[in-house]
């Protein structure tokens, strides 16, 4: 009877976590999309699968998924850099933040944009058509 009260709890937990914004977490100037206003310490990451991510993509960021972000992060990022993350997903942006938090990152910014992932809808519309 107990474990009938325990589950629902825990998926509420767990759906609350997944929603709620990570502390710390700034939003950006949008004028840093363009390479020329971004400061030069500012890493862009994109967590959006490879597939998303080659359909179009903003100049200078990286791509490491989000499924894979715990594990390959040492290979772009530095916890000493501030890092702009990059999703159409508010979750994705979310999950990652939380991922670069317990890594040691300190400045964490979060843009997500649906239009970030209208690249591959097109590609996927061109190749039906």
């Amino acid at each position: 009877m107990e474990a009938l009260l325990i589950l629902p709890a825990a998926a509420g937990l767990w759906l609350l976590r997944r929603a709620l914004p990570v502390p710390g977490l700034a939003k950006p100037d949008p004028a840093w999309l363009g390479e020329a206003a971004r400061p030069a310490a500012v890493k862009l990451l994109d967590v959006r699968d490879a597939l998303d991510y080659e359909a179009g993509h903003i100049p200078g960021s990286i791509n490491i998924s989000v499924g894979r972000l715990g594990y390959v992060w040492q290979k772009g990022l530095s916890p000493d850099e501030p890092v702009l993350i990059l999703a159409d997903r508010r979750s994705a942006c979310y999950r990652a933040a939380r991922i670069l938090k317990r890594a040691g990152f300190r400045t964490l910014y979060v843009l997500h944009d649906r239009r970030l992932g209208a690249g591959r809808a097109e590609t996927n519309a061109a190749a039906c058509a």
